[in-house]
Protein backbone atom coordinates (compact mmCIF):
# COMPACT_ATOMS: atom_id res chain seq x y z
CA UNK A 1 0.00 0.00 0.00
CA UNK A 2 1.56 3.31 -0.83
CA UNK A 3 0.76 6.60 -1.51
CA UNK A 4 1.43 10.26 -2.34
CA UNK A 5 0.13 13.49 -0.52
CA UNK A 6 0.95 17.08 -0.04
CA UNK A 7 2.41 17.46 3.49
CA UNK A 8 0.34 20.98 4.60
CA UNK A 9 -3.13 19.33 3.33
CA UNK A 10 -2.82 16.07 5.25
CA UNK A 11 -1.91 18.06 8.55
CA UNK A 12 -4.90 20.63 7.95
CA UNK A 13 -7.20 17.39 8.01
CA UNK A 14 -5.66 15.65 10.56
CA UNK A 15 -5.71 18.20 12.81
CA UNK A 16 -9.06 18.95 12.14
CA UNK A 17 -10.33 15.14 13.19
CA UNK A 18 -7.72 15.14 16.08
CA UNK A 19 -9.72 16.72 18.50
CA UNK A 20 -12.00 13.83 18.34
CA UNK A 21 -9.41 11.65 20.17
CA UNK A 22 -9.27 11.04 23.88
CA UNK A 23 -6.46 12.02 26.29
CA UNK A 24 -7.66 9.47 28.21
CA UNK A 25 -8.67 6.61 25.74
CA UNK A 26 -9.50 3.09 27.19
CA UNK A 27 -8.04 1.27 24.13
CA UNK A 28 -4.44 2.05 22.62
CA UNK A 29 -6.02 1.92 19.47
CA UNK A 30 -8.12 4.92 19.67
CA UNK A 31 -4.66 6.72 20.51
CA UNK A 32 -4.53 6.50 16.33
CA UNK A 33 -5.68 7.52 13.08
CA UNK A 34 -7.39 4.65 10.98
CA UNK A 35 -6.04 5.54 7.50
CA UNK A 36 -8.13 4.03 4.63
CA UNK A 37 -7.22 4.26 0.67
CA UNK A 38 -9.26 2.90 -1.60
CA UNK A 39 -8.20 3.90 -5.38
CA UNK A 40 -7.42 7.76 -5.21
CA UNK A 41 -9.64 8.87 -1.74
CA UNK A 42 -7.70 8.74 1.32
CA UNK A 43 -9.99 8.16 4.16
CA UNK A 44 -8.72 9.13 7.71
CA UNK A 45 -10.90 8.54 11.09
CA UNK A 46 -10.27 9.53 14.99
CA UNK A 47 -12.76 8.59 17.51
CA UNK A 48 -13.49 8.16 21.38
CA UNK A 49 -16.23 5.76 21.14
CA UNK A 50 -18.71 8.77 22.02
CA UNK A 51 -17.91 11.09 19.00
CA UNK A 52 -16.18 9.73 15.87
CA UNK A 53 -14.82 11.78 12.81
CA UNK A 54 -13.93 11.36 9.26
CA UNK A 55 -12.72 13.51 6.50
CA UNK A 56 -11.57 12.45 3.32
CA UNK A 57 -9.09 13.96 0.55
CA UNK A 58 -7.25 13.31 -2.96
CA UNK A 59 -3.74 11.50 -3.23
CA UNK A 60 -1.76 12.22 -5.95
CA UNK A 61 -0.53 8.67 -7.00
CA UNK A 62 -1.84 5.42 -4.91
CA UNK A 63 -0.08 1.83 -5.14
CA UNK A 64 -2.62 -0.59 -3.94
CA UNK A 65 -5.72 -0.59 -0.85
CA UNK A 66 -5.51 -1.06 2.45
CA UNK A 67 -6.09 0.24 6.06
CA UNK A 68 -3.97 0.65 8.83
CA UNK A 69 -3.88 2.62 12.19
CA UNK A 70 -1.21 5.54 12.65
CA UNK A 71 -0.71 6.72 15.94
CA UNK A 72 -1.45 10.35 16.06
CA UNK A 73 0.38 12.18 18.12
CA UNK A 74 3.71 11.23 16.17
CA UNK A 75 2.12 11.74 13.26
CA UNK A 76 0.74 15.52 13.71
CA UNK A 77 4.08 16.48 15.44
CA UNK A 78 6.08 14.83 12.19
CA UNK A 79 3.62 16.92 10.09
CA UNK A 80 3.75 20.22 12.48
CA UNK A 81 7.22 20.51 11.70
CA UNK A 82 7.67 19.48 7.83
CA UNK A 83 7.91 22.27 5.06
CA UNK A 84 5.09 22.11 2.46
CA UNK A 85 6.00 19.15 -0.03
CA UNK A 86 4.85 15.99 -1.30
CA UNK A 87 5.00 12.42 1.42
CA UNK A 88 5.57 9.35 0.20
CA UNK A 89 3.73 6.73 2.56
CA UNK A 90 4.87 2.93 2.28
CA UNK A 91 2.70 0.96 4.22
CA UNK A 92 3.27 -2.78 4.32
CA UNK A 93 -0.11 -4.50 5.49
CA UNK A 94 1.83 -8.10 6.35
CA UNK A 95 3.65 -6.02 9.38
CA UNK A 96 2.48 -3.22 9.60
CA UNK A 97 5.33 -1.32 9.05
CA UNK A 98 5.54 1.87 7.75
CA UNK A 99 8.18 4.70 6.02
CA UNK A 100 7.28 8.23 5.33
CA UNK A 101 9.57 9.26 2.53
CA UNK A 102 10.49 13.03 2.58
CA UNK A 103 12.01 15.68 0.42
CA UNK A 104 15.18 15.02 2.36
CA UNK A 105 14.03 12.28 5.00
CA UNK A 106 12.28 9.02 6.44
CA UNK A 107 10.68 8.21 9.15
CA UNK A 108 9.86 4.52 9.94
CA UNK A 109 7.69 2.95 12.68
CA UNK A 110 4.77 0.40 13.24
CA UNK A 111 1.13 0.73 13.13
CA UNK A 112 -1.89 -1.04 14.35
CA UNK A 113 -3.80 -3.32 12.75
CA UNK A 114 -7.22 -1.84 11.23
CA UNK A 115 -9.23 -4.12 12.65
CA UNK A 116 -8.76 -3.43 15.83
CA UNK A 117 -10.53 -0.02 15.02
CA UNK A 118 -13.83 0.43 16.64
CA UNK A 119 -16.75 -0.07 13.94
CA UNK A 120 -19.09 3.14 12.98
CA UNK A 121 -22.35 3.29 14.18
CA UNK A 122 -25.01 3.16 11.59
CA UNK A 123 -28.48 5.24 11.53
CA UNK A 124 -31.52 3.41 12.08
CA UNK A 125 -33.95 3.88 8.52
CA UNK A 126 -36.94 2.93 10.34
CA UNK A 127 -36.22 5.16 13.43
CA UNK A 128 -34.28 8.24 11.86
CA UNK A 129 -35.26 11.32 10.81
CA UNK A 130 -33.12 13.50 8.40
CA UNK A 131 -32.93 16.97 6.78
CA UNK A 132 -30.55 19.29 4.89
CA UNK A 133 -29.12 22.52 7.00
CA UNK A 134 -26.92 24.98 5.08
CA UNK A 135 -23.68 24.99 6.60
CA UNK A 136 -23.50 28.59 7.77
CA UNK A 137 -26.51 28.12 9.67
CA UNK A 138 -25.86 25.30 11.35
CA UNK A 139 -21.92 27.12 12.37
CA UNK A 140 -24.25 30.05 13.61
CA UNK A 141 -26.83 28.05 15.83
CA UNK A 142 -23.93 26.55 17.63
CA UNK A 143 -22.21 29.30 17.80
CA UNK A 144 -24.84 31.15 19.18
CA UNK A 145 -25.71 28.24 22.00
CA UNK A 146 -21.93 26.67 22.84
CA UNK A 147 -20.95 29.41 25.36
CA UNK A 148 -23.86 28.58 27.56
CA UNK A 149 -23.81 25.17 28.03
CA UNK A 150 -23.20 23.55 31.62
CA UNK A 151 -20.86 21.52 33.07
CA UNK A 152 -23.03 19.14 34.92
CA UNK A 153 -22.83 15.86 36.09
CA UNK A 154 -25.94 15.38 37.45
CA UNK A 155 -27.67 16.33 34.95
CA UNK A 156 -26.06 15.63 31.58
CA UNK A 157 -28.77 17.06 29.22
CA UNK A 158 -27.59 20.43 30.27
CA UNK A 159 -24.27 19.50 28.74
CA UNK A 160 -25.42 19.89 25.31
CA UNK A 161 -27.07 21.94 22.42
CA UNK A 162 -30.82 20.91 22.20
CA UNK A 163 -32.18 20.73 18.46
CA UNK A 164 -35.71 21.27 18.09
CA UNK A 165 -37.37 20.71 14.72
CA UNK A 166 -40.22 21.68 13.77
CA UNK A 167 -42.86 22.87 10.77
CA UNK A 168 -42.32 26.68 11.88
CA UNK A 169 -38.72 26.71 12.32
CA UNK A 170 -35.26 25.32 13.88
CA UNK A 171 -34.44 25.90 17.35
CA UNK A 172 -31.26 26.01 18.93
CA UNK A 173 -30.96 25.88 23.13
CA UNK A 174 -28.70 26.04 25.75
CA UNK A 175 -28.40 26.88 29.58
CA UNK A 176 -26.32 26.48 32.63
CA UNK A 177 -29.39 27.37 35.17
CA UNK A 178 -27.33 30.80 35.20
CA UNK A 179 -27.78 31.62 31.20
CA UNK A 180 -30.21 30.61 28.57
CA UNK A 181 -29.96 30.96 25.02
CA UNK A 182 -32.62 30.18 22.41
CA UNK A 183 -31.79 30.74 19.06
CA UNK A 184 -34.22 29.83 16.57
CA UNK A 185 -33.83 30.19 12.18
CA UNK A 186 -37.16 30.35 10.60
CA UNK A 187 -35.54 29.91 7.10
CA UNK A 188 -34.67 26.24 7.92
CA UNK A 189 -37.79 24.26 8.41
CA UNK A 190 -39.27 20.65 8.52
CA UNK A 191 -41.77 18.45 7.94
CA UNK A 192 -41.44 17.14 10.94
CA UNK A 193 -41.35 17.75 15.08
CA UNK A 194 -38.23 16.37 16.71
CA UNK A 195 -35.33 16.95 19.07
CA UNK A 196 -32.48 16.04 20.37
CA UNK A 197 -29.14 17.13 22.49
CA UNK A 198 -26.20 17.36 21.23
CA UNK A 199 -23.05 16.94 23.41
CA UNK A 200 -20.83 19.76 24.02
CA UNK A 201 -17.68 17.90 22.27
CA UNK A 202 -19.10 16.83 19.00
CA UNK A 203 -20.76 20.53 19.06
CA UNK A 204 -17.21 21.86 19.35
CA UNK A 205 -15.79 20.09 16.51
CA UNK A 206 -18.55 20.75 14.44
CA UNK A 207 -17.94 24.22 14.93
CA UNK A 208 -14.14 23.79 14.19
CA UNK A 209 -14.55 22.42 11.10
CA UNK A 210 -18.15 24.16 9.52
CA UNK A 211 -16.21 27.29 8.66
CA UNK A 212 -14.30 25.08 5.97
CA UNK A 213 -17.61 24.01 4.44
CA UNK A 214 -20.21 25.66 1.93
CA UNK A 215 -23.53 24.25 1.32
CA UNK A 216 -25.70 22.00 3.22
CA UNK A 217 -25.06 19.71 5.65
CA UNK A 218 -26.95 16.29 5.63
CA UNK A 219 -28.44 15.74 9.46
CA UNK A 220 -29.43 12.40 10.35
CA UNK A 221 -30.55 11.30 13.90
CA UNK A 222 -32.45 8.55 15.75
CA UNK A 223 -32.49 7.41 19.33
CA UNK A 224 -29.32 6.99 20.16
CA UNK A 225 -26.88 8.35 17.66
CA UNK A 226 -26.54 11.88 15.17
CA UNK A 227 -24.96 11.85 11.74
CA UNK A 228 -23.31 15.13 10.48
CA UNK A 229 -22.63 14.89 6.50
CA UNK A 230 -20.16 17.50 5.07
CA UNK A 231 -19.11 17.10 1.88
CA UNK A 232 -15.65 17.19 3.30
CA UNK A 233 -15.93 15.93 6.85
CA UNK A 234 -18.65 13.52 8.79
CA UNK A 235 -18.96 13.31 12.27
CA UNK A 236 -21.14 10.41 14.04
CA UNK A 237 -21.70 10.97 18.09
CA UNK A 238 -23.76 9.52 20.65
CA UNK A 239 -26.73 11.82 22.00
CA UNK A 240 -27.36 12.50 25.58
CA UNK A 241 -29.97 10.71 27.08
CA UNK A 242 -32.89 12.11 28.66
CA UNK A 243 -35.46 14.72 28.54
CA UNK A 244 -34.47 18.57 28.13
CA UNK A 245 -36.11 21.31 30.61
CA UNK A 246 -38.91 22.92 29.72
CA UNK A 247 -37.08 25.68 28.60
CA UNK A 248 -40.26 28.45 27.68
CA UNK A 249 -41.61 28.09 31.43
CA UNK A 250 -38.52 29.98 32.98
CA UNK A 251 -38.54 32.92 30.06
CA UNK A 252 -40.34 35.42 31.80
CA UNK A 253 -43.43 37.07 30.03
CA UNK A 254 -44.19 40.48 31.64
CA UNK A 255 -40.83 42.37 31.37
CA UNK A 256 -42.52 46.58 32.18
CA UNK A 257 -38.79 47.59 32.83
CA UNK A 258 -36.74 47.83 29.43
CA UNK A 259 -33.46 49.80 28.60
CA UNK A 260 -32.03 49.96 24.95
CA UNK A 261 -28.22 50.38 25.50
CA UNK A 262 -24.95 50.25 23.26
CA UNK A 263 -23.54 46.85 23.42
CA UNK A 264 -19.78 47.63 23.24
CA UNK A 265 -19.76 50.65 25.54
CA UNK A 266 -22.24 48.43 27.99
CA UNK A 267 -19.22 45.87 27.79
CA UNK A 268 -16.14 47.60 27.95
CA UNK A 269 -17.85 49.53 30.88
CA UNK A 270 -18.59 46.00 32.33
CA UNK A 271 -15.04 44.85 31.66
CA UNK A 272 -13.59 47.57 33.49
CA UNK A 273 -15.89 48.24 36.71
CA UNK A 274 -15.83 44.38 37.30
CA UNK A 275 -12.44 44.45 38.31
CA UNK A 276 -13.06 45.78 41.81
CA UNK A 277 -15.84 43.36 42.58
CA UNK A 278 -15.68 40.96 44.84
CA UNK A 279 -13.58 38.03 44.11
CA UNK A 280 -15.97 35.46 45.57
CA UNK A 281 -19.36 36.68 44.14
CA UNK A 282 -18.25 39.14 40.96
CA UNK A 283 -21.41 40.91 41.42
CA UNK A 284 -21.78 44.07 39.26
CA UNK A 285 -25.43 46.46 40.17
CA UNK A 286 -26.94 48.03 37.38
CA UNK A 287 -28.89 51.17 38.18
CA UNK A 288 -31.46 52.20 35.57
CA UNK A 289 -33.35 55.44 36.02
CA UNK A 290 -33.67 58.81 33.40
CA UNK A 291 -32.16 57.26 30.55
CA UNK A 292 -29.30 56.55 32.44
CA UNK A 293 -27.15 53.41 34.02
CA UNK A 294 -24.62 53.00 36.36
CA UNK A 295 -22.90 50.58 36.33
CA UNK A 296 -20.68 49.72 40.11
CA UNK A 297 -19.15 46.90 41.83
CA UNK A 298 -17.24 47.09 44.94
CA UNK A 299 -14.63 45.00 47.55
CA UNK A 300 -15.55 45.59 50.93
CA UNK A 301 -12.66 43.09 51.64
CA UNK A 302 -10.02 45.29 49.85
CA UNK A 303 -11.83 48.50 50.33
CA UNK A 304 -11.78 48.49 46.77
CA UNK A 305 -15.03 49.95 44.50
CA UNK A 306 -15.87 51.52 40.83
CA UNK A 307 -18.91 53.00 39.03
CA UNK A 308 -19.52 54.31 35.83
CA UNK A 309 -22.13 56.34 34.33
CA UNK A 310 -23.64 55.03 30.95
CA UNK A 311 -26.43 57.14 28.44
CA UNK A 312 -29.04 54.64 27.31
CA UNK A 313 -33.23 54.93 26.77
CA UNK A 314 -34.60 53.51 30.07
CA UNK A 315 -38.08 52.83 30.51
CA UNK A 316 -39.58 51.64 32.95
CA UNK A 317 -39.19 52.45 36.77
CA UNK A 318 -35.90 53.38 39.02
CA UNK A 319 -34.37 49.51 39.32
CA UNK A 320 -31.26 48.11 40.75
CA UNK A 321 -30.11 44.58 39.98
CA UNK A 322 -26.96 42.96 40.68
CA UNK A 323 -25.48 40.24 37.89
CA UNK A 324 -22.21 37.98 37.72
CA UNK A 325 -20.04 40.26 35.64
CA UNK A 326 -18.29 36.72 33.94
CA UNK A 327 -22.01 35.37 32.90
CA UNK A 328 -23.33 38.96 31.44
CA UNK A 329 -19.81 39.38 30.02
CA UNK A 330 -20.18 36.25 28.12
CA UNK A 331 -24.25 37.59 26.88
CA UNK A 332 -22.49 40.60 25.31
CA UNK A 333 -20.23 38.99 23.57
CA UNK A 334 -22.02 36.34 21.78
CA UNK A 335 -25.51 38.76 21.13
CA UNK A 336 -25.14 40.02 17.61
CA UNK A 337 -26.17 43.55 17.58
CA UNK A 338 -24.47 47.39 17.96
CA UNK A 339 -27.55 48.45 20.65
CA UNK A 340 -29.14 45.60 22.71
CA UNK A 341 -32.74 45.69 24.69
CA UNK A 342 -32.24 44.51 28.81
CA UNK A 343 -36.07 43.73 29.84
CA UNK A 344 -36.52 43.54 33.22
CA UNK A 345 -39.33 42.96 35.48
CA UNK A 346 -37.70 43.26 38.90
CA UNK A 347 -34.12 43.39 40.62
CA UNK A 348 -35.40 39.00 41.61
CA UNK A 349 -36.41 37.78 38.31
CA UNK A 350 -34.31 36.77 34.85
CA UNK A 351 -33.56 39.91 32.99
CA UNK A 352 -33.68 39.25 29.35
CA UNK A 353 -31.59 40.32 26.57
CA UNK A 354 -32.40 40.94 22.92
CA UNK A 355 -30.77 42.28 19.97
CA UNK A 356 -32.27 45.59 18.87
CA UNK A 357 -31.24 44.92 15.15
CA UNK A 358 -33.22 42.24 14.14
CA UNK A 359 -32.21 39.97 11.42
CA UNK A 360 -35.20 38.29 8.93
CA UNK A 361 -35.59 34.95 9.84
CA UNK A 362 -33.91 34.67 12.89
CA UNK A 363 -34.89 35.17 16.54
CA UNK A 364 -32.24 35.75 19.52
CA UNK A 365 -33.19 35.69 22.85
CA UNK A 366 -30.88 35.08 26.17
CA UNK A 367 -31.38 34.93 29.48
CA UNK A 368 -29.49 35.60 32.58
CA UNK A 369 -30.50 35.08 36.24
CA UNK A 370 -29.89 38.10 39.17
CA UNK A 371 -27.89 37.87 41.95
CA UNK A 372 -29.03 39.20 45.21
CA UNK A 373 -28.06 42.50 46.24
CA UNK A 374 -26.89 42.69 49.70
CA UNK A 375 -28.24 45.74 51.36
Amino acid sequence: MKFVVSSSELLSHLQAISRAISSKSQYPVLDCFLIDLSGTTLSMTASDLEVTMTTTMETESTDGDGKVALPSKMLLEILKKLPEQPLTFEIALDNLAVDIVSEKGKYNFVGQPAEDYPTLPVVEEDKASKLQVPASLLLTGITKTLFATADDELRPVMNGILFEFSPENLTFVASDSHKLVRYQRLDAKSDFEASFILPKKPAALLKNVLPREAGDVMVEFDNKNAFFNLPNYKLVCRLVEGNYPSYNAVIPQENPNKAVIDRVDLANTLGRVSIFSSQSSNLVKLHLSNDEMVVSAQDIDFSVSAFEKLKCQYDGDELEIGFKSVFLSDILENISSGDIIIEMSDPSRAAIVLPFEKNENEEELMLLMPMMINA
